[in-house]
């Protein structure tokens, strides 16, 4: 299971309901945006992970071909405080793969890691047990996520998601 896999079953899925969130949005934008949830949720549920849309400003939940291509967040497991590699393995891949970037330790408190990539369109926040993606997925955005899930959050599709 791949990050392009996750995103492009998320973009169908927001853009097959984009009438009735659209709707929504004019009688109660929270209303929209808790349907949004769901979509996330349940897309989410086949791949094992809970799925989370974010719109890092307000006015973002307008922006209709947005959504599903930027602004993401991954729960693996709550529970985990160290990735199974070491974090320079993790930023040193970072910069192989998305070219000209600032990667450094991030959270670095009470026994839990993380790493912080700031690209030029904004930044990708790598813990544990969780991966958030606030800037647009491009192809190299999406590559670093696809081995972010393969080698660092290891995981796998649910039996039921045929």
């Amino acid at each position: 299971m791949s990050f392009e896999a996750i995103t492009t079953s998320l973009e169908k899925e927001l853009k097959s309901n984009l009438p009735q969130i659209r709707f929504m949005l004019k009688k109660n934008p929270a209303m929209a945006y808790t349907k949004i949830t769901e979509i996330g949720t349940q897309v989410g549920t086949k791949y094992n992970i809970k799925l989370l849309v974010n719109f890092s400003k307000k006015e973002k939940i307008y922006d209709f071909d947005s959504y599903g291509t930027q602004d993401l967040s991954i729960i693996v497991d709550m529970e985990k405080k160290n990735f199974p590699i070491n974090r320079e393995i993790i930023k040193s891949k970072a910069k192989e793969l998305l070219g000209k970037v600032k990667a450094e330790d991030a959270y670095m408190y009470e026994g839990k890691e993380g790493v912080k990539v700031f690209l030029d369109s904004g930044r990708i926040d790598i813990l544990p047990h969780s991966l958030h993606v606030w800037c647009k997925f491009s192809d190299k955005v999406t590559k670093f996520c696809n081995w972010l899930l393969d080698e660092v959050y290891q995981v796998n599709p649910s039996s039921d998601s045929n």
